[in-house]
């Protein structure tokens, strides 16, 4: 059962996601406001509301503040929530939880009473509560959340809240002292450059990918890399490149620009796999072995080799032969 996310286009090591997605035994459903690529191989699609349809709260991302969004408009079609599609399932199963007995309303004033953030009333009349602390507090001016107030240099991983040793890395091989850690995927001879694949402007995640206006703003797939070194591979700019390393190969264009570093390339993201010449979308290069010290992929932490898409066939049929 999959919901508000896209791992047939967002998860790393792509190869190993499709792989697992066809499999014969595995039954998928999916939750979606549109048919992405992930809905696209599921047994059952459950339409899903959009923000406007249903009651929800939200915590600001970037700022401290936390905003109630109502519901303006009824939902087309059989288009529920989140929140219904679980209740209804709980009740099918006859899972027992209070909050399944909940509407949405009725949650959201239970989340905010409990946490001491008042009610949904309080909450409606205000539109928004600012949880920014005070400016001392926020400037540690009187110390750090510690007993005495203390700032901790020393590492403490694995006594960290809510501990995760099956996802957290080798933190034992963490250094005692801050200092740096060499933990990144290395360059080497074969993969030269380091590739980073940070968000597109214009698509915050792979639901904005499906509107018209985003997907021209973007163009097409692209990888940002200097002028220098694509002249020492004769890339040109708007050229077909291919990218690759031990995960797999893709296809996209580059872009020449001089304002991204020497042996980095850029490819903004994240676009959906058919967007790609060969179906393959840029997490295919991105390995899912989980970072330390707390887990998580390393999406901007990867090596790889790029040549222009013929000496990239080249190389690819002299590796055959020489096999």
């Amino acid at each position: 059962m999959i919901q508000n996310t896209n791992p047939v286009s967002v998860a790393p090591d792509q190869e190993h996601v499709k792989r697992g997605f066809g499999r014969e035994d595995l039954f998928v459903c999916v939750h979606e406001q549109f048919l992405t690529e992930t809905a696209k191989i599921a047994d059952v699609v459950l339409p899903a509301t959009m923000f406007l349809e249903h009651d929800d709260i939200y915590q600001g991302g970037g700022h401290q503040h936390i905003l109630l969004s109502p519901k303006l408009i009824e939902p087309p079609g059989q288009c529920r929530s989140n929140h219904e599609v679980i209740c209804a399932l709980a009740t099918r199963l006859g899972a027992k939880h209070a909050g399944f007995r909940m509407t949405a309303r009725e949650l959201i004033d239970w989340t905010l009473q409990n946490s001491g953030w008042g009610t949904l009333k309080e909450l409606e009349t205000a539109r928004w509560i600012d949880c920014q602390p005070d400016f001392d507090t926020s400037h540690y001016l009187r110390g750090f959340a510690w007993g005495d107030g203390k700032f901790r240099f020393k590492p403490d991983w694995p006594n960290v809240p809510f501990p995760s040793p099956w996802f957290a890395g080798p933190v034992d091989r963490m250094p005692k002292m801050p200092d740096h850690w060499n933990i990144i995927e290395d360059t080497d001879e074969k993969h030269p450059f380091r590739l980073v694949t940070s968000p597109a402007r214009n698509f915050l995640n792979s639901s904005f990918t499906e509107t018209a206006t985003s997907r021209k703003r973007e163009c097409r797939p692209e990888v940002m890399i200097h002028p220098t070194d694509a002249a020492a591979l004769d890339i040109a700019d708007g050229s077909q490149v291919a990218l690759g390393n031990s995960r797999g190969e893709v296809r996209l264009h580059a872009r020449l620009f001089a304002g991204v570093r020497r042996g980095v390339l850029i490819a903004e993201s994240i676009w959906p796999n058919a967007a790609f010449a060969d179906e393959r979308g840029i997490n295919t290069l991105i390995g899912g072995d989980p970072i330390p010290p707390y887990g998580g992929a390393a999406f901007h932490d990867n090596r790889v080799w790029i040549r222009s898409f013929h000496a990239a066939i080249y190389k690819r049929n002299a590796d055959h032969v020489l096999q």
